[in-house]
């Protein structure tokens, strides 16, 4: 009877996984398996697919190479066994070696969570999931912070007040109980637009070397998920812990220093040797599948900062992406699931548009972002917001569709950080849990900080009419059908004072259009 069967996913990729704590190769078991419902369960895209199971196959050669002696152990490919689902696949190694206790780090998707908990009730097999200790805020530590306020549970989350706790805890930029600089958070400053001439001197992208395992991961998705969406022909990612150093070496050396003026803005380019990500740090792959740990991240930028004088912004604004953000939407995500995935605060029931999957719209910032999204299964966070997202809502689209299809598309996506993301700050589906305003704006919020509207035939100041940007059409649509609600929040006050000097003629013409974009959508 073998001792303990050890399970490892596809986000699970450190050998200081807690799961193999006190492992012994003797008596122990490994599994990993390559699941085809994993990439199909949402249409995935297929660099998504080949980052997993590439990054899987070249972590167990690691796993292989730190037991020389050999491991009791399972690897199952794609094409080489016949489960569709993690769950199948684990309930036959169960049945096979019939261990005395299942062992797993923390899941990073409640649905896998509950299939494996309900698993080994089924088969009376004790399972111990343990702490992830990837992570700087332990779920338990999360839920302690959310439910102990001055009188009671926090009525609201805000990640601003969870990032300051964190930097203190761990003493990230900062001089005793101070923040370094005086100030918290330098986010105003980190919101420039780059002007008529676009981004300057843009670094270019590292690149990973295609070696013989994942062009044969690549054949492989060609072969078993051949009509899914994306291209793989600017596969850049990381897929082993010596290349993601790499690129945080990268991002550290040539990025960190511009990262934070123009962390917002967006920009098409017809010079094709302009890098696509901009300042961006490209780490969100390697954090996700834990080749990184966010401890090295920070030091890597708090030295570099301190070394070099580096623009305290733009450090401060990465640092708040890994130790706030990162941290507070994994808490949020565990705290608040499974409500999460099916909250639809506005009941929004509107499919979402088959253009997603292709671009094929006349809106130029849909098409760029989506383009992108396409070839590389990557856009920057504001294209994800307030591109993409902000057209979900304004389209009053079904949130799980929209959040299915984050899920499938995006290299970096897991689903503990892309649903309250999607679900939460973009679509606010749970009605401002952790956000005190939906993130809605006009065609001309994309025309300041982008130049996608020079070459669109819709007009951004325009809202009503042939020419009208469906974006600005949909907004005021949004704001006069929510006006009573937006008007008593002091966040959100303002913009409804634009609606009050609307003629009534005004506002008919917005509600006609709004309604014929909504009902041809597919066909904007």
């Amino acid at each position: 009877m073998t001792r303990h069967l050890i399970l490892i996913l596809g986000d699970q990729l450190n050998l200081d996984n807690p799961a193999l704590d006190d492992f012994d190769a003797a008596q122990d078991a490994i599994l990993m398996v390559e699941a085809s419902n994993e990439s199909s369960h949402v249409w995935s895209h297929k660099a998504r697919i080949v980052l997993f199971l590439s990054a899987m196959r070249h972590f167990y050669a690691s796993l292989q190479c730190q037991y020389p002696c050999g491991l009791q152990s399972s690897y199952l490919k794609l094409g080489e066994h016949d489960f569709a689902t993690l769950k199948d696949a684990w309930a036959h190694k169960i049945d096979l070696l019939k261990p005395q206790k299942v062992i797993i780090c923390e899941l990073g998707e409640y649905r896998l969570e509950q299939d494996l908990i309900s698993l080994c009730k089924e088969k009376k097999v004790p399972l111990a999931i343990r702490d992830d200790t990837h992570f700087m805020c332990s779920r338990a530590d999360f839920t302690r912070y959310a439910r102990h306020g001055k009188n009671g549970p926090k009525k609201e989350l805000r990640m601003e007040f969870f990032y300051r706790e964190m930097r203190q805890k761990f003493d990230v930029l900062m001089n005793c109980k101070d923040p370094v600089g005086g100030a918290w958070n330098y986010d105003p400053e980190n919101r420039k637009a780059f002007g008529r001439l676009g981004p300057q001197n843009v670094p270019t992208a590292p690149q990973v070397a295609i070696d013989a395992l994942t062009q044969a991961v690549m054949d492989d998705v060609e072969k078993y998920f051949p009509h899914h969406p994306g291209s793989l022909n600017h596969f850049i990612w990381p897929v082993t812990r010596e290349q993601a150093l790499q690129f945080l070496e990268d991002f550290i050396t040539n990025k960190l220093a511009g990262f934070g003026n123009h962390q917002d803005a967006m920009w098409a380019s017809e010079n094709k040797s302009q890098s696509p990500y901009l300042w961006h740090s490209l780490l969100s792959t390697s954090l996700n599948l834990k080749l990184l740990n966010p401890r090295e991240v920070l030091a890597a930028a708090v030295l570099a900062y301190q070394k070099h004088q580096l623009p305290l912004a733009s450090v401060e604004g990465f640092i708040r992406q890994i130790l706030g953000w990162r941290e507070f939407i994994r808490g949020v995500y565990w705290l608040d699931m499974p409500q999460m995935a099916v909250a639809n605060h506005y009941n929004h029931k509107r499919a979402l548009p088959s253009w997603y999957w292709s671009g094929d719209t006349h809106m130029n910032c849909m098409k760029q972002t989506i383009g992108d999204t396409m070839q590389l299964g990557y856009a920057h966070h504001i294209q994800r917001l307030m591109v993409t997202g902000m057209f979900g809502i304004l389209a009053e689209t079904n949130p799980k569709e929209v959040a299915d299809w984050y899920l499938a598309v995006y290299v970096d996506a897991v689903e503990w950080v892309e649903l309250p993301n999607v679900a939460g700050m973009a679509l606010y589906a749970n009605g401002g849990r952790f956000t005190s305003k939906p993130y809605v704006a006009s065609g001309a919020y994309i025309k300041r900080m982008s130049n996608y509207c020079s070459g669109c035939q819709y007009k951004p100041e325009v809202k009503t009419g042939d020419d009208a940007c469906p974006m600005t059409t949909l907004y005021w649509h949004f704001l006069i059908k929510h006006y009573e609600i937006f008007s008593r929040n002091p966040r959100t006050a303002l913009m409804t004072k634009n609606v009050d000097r609307f003629s009534s003629i005004e506002v008919q013409a917005i509600e006609l259009l709004s309604e014929k974009v909504l009902n041809n959508i597919n066909s904007i």
